[in-house]
């Protein structure tokens, strides 16, 4: 699981301990009314790296998407004749707070805060028809996951993202993705999007971009940045400890290509668990993109799947009742991905045929 995604160097990795260690040594905090090197050079690490122009960081995820909103809101009111609306994608997760809840397309996350925050519709996943068609005079932006990791790990269709794209320029509104899961080189590139042959307006990340620590950015292009001084803040965003630890993880992570690695690790995974598949007809699919992988059953059994894979030393998660999710860190080696196969067969031995 590497700490849901965001181990993306495994645990305790020594360009992220190290940076840790003589940045606590010089400075730990400060008023983000001056700015420091550490963020600095991670803000010009992830622009060099990238076909953005500006950078603000964050703690966490779901505070990167509530910025990504704002943006696209800010936009709309001044260049689309006061568009307020979003549309998303049925499944969708991005976050836990309000405006992150009211995003997200899953139910069983935002049903026990109703109401919700207004402004958001949603629409079936890779259904470009049914995007064209809540389109209106409202919408800013249309907020897609490019892998729908929460949601079951459904990747999105290569026509589809660029079909979303052509449409958002056609109607002049604005593509945010989210790639706090996905992005830093999870799913094969060192961001999802790149594999699409597009570029988002705005951009969302987290999770592995700190190599374990708490830390989000959000991405932008010059044109749509239009928020003023004042009009977004955060106390312990882009602080010098996290932008150290996150920049020793990005160019550890660059300088030894972890996101063709990934690639390669991921098809690795997915032949192996899909030849152990082969002996048992529960398996219905297995699907993902990168080291981004889910093992689809015919039945509600990902809940025992778990238990039985922990009993043997793995922890994958029950990201759907009939599906088990697996994201390794980018540094895994394919003994241990050998090892993961030979578990997660010798669980499914034990849940579906009843023996050890």
């Amino acid at each position: 699981m590497s700490g849901w995604a965001a181990l993306s160097l495994g645990h305790s990795h020594p360009a992220v301990i190290d940076a840790l260690k003589k940045q606590a040594d010089e400075l730990m905090h400060v008023t983000n009314d001056a700015y420091t090197v550490p963020q600095v050079m991670l803000g010009e690490l992830l622009i060099e790296h990238s076909p953005f122009d500006r950078v603000y960081f964050m703690n966490s995820g779901s505070e990167a998407v509530e910025l990504a909103m704002k943006i696209a809101r800010k936009y709309g009111q001044q260049r689309l004749g006061g568009a307020f609306g979003f549309i998303s994608a049925e499944r969708g997760f991005h976050g836990r707070t309000m405006g992150a809840l009211a995003a997200g397309g899953t139910p069983r996350y935002s049903a026990p805060f109703e109401p919700l925050p207004p402004g958001f519709d949603h629409v079936p996943f890779n259904d470009i028809a049914a995007l064209k068609a809540k389109t209106t005079a409202e919408t800013c932006a249309v907020l897609l996951e490019p892998t729908q990791g929460e949601g079951g790990v459904f990747v999105a269709d290569d026509s589809y993202v660029r079909e979303v794209r052509a449409w958002c320029d056609e109607k002049g509104i604005l593509l945010v993705l989210d790639e706090v899961q996905t992005g830093m080189g999870r799913t094969g590139s060192l961001f999802a999007f790149e594999q699409y042959g597009i570029v988002p307006d705005i951009v969302a990340i987290g999770k592995g971009l700190g190599g374990g620590v708490p830390v989000s950015a959000v991405l932008f292009k010059e044109d749509v940045g239009l928020l003023e001084a004042g009009e977004h803040g955060t106390t312990f965003g882009g602080n010098p400890l996290l932008t150290a630890a996150a920049y020793g993880a990005m160019t550890w992570l660059l300088a030894n290509d972890l996101p063709a690695v990934a690639a390669e690790s991921g098809a690795y995974l997915m032949d192996g668990l899909r030849r152990m598949a082969q002996a048992f007809p529960n398996v219905t699919e297995i699907r993902g993109r990168g080291l981004l992988v889910a093992i689809a059953f015919d039945k509600d059994i990902a809940g025992d799947m778990v238990q039985a894979c922990v009993d043997r030393g793995l922890l994958t998660n029950p990201v759907k009742p009939n599906a088990l999710r697996l994201t390794p860190p980018l540094t895994v080696s394919k003994e241990e991905i050998d090892q993961a196969v030979w578990i997660v067969g010798q669980a499914l031995a034990e849940v579906v045929v009843g023996k050890r």
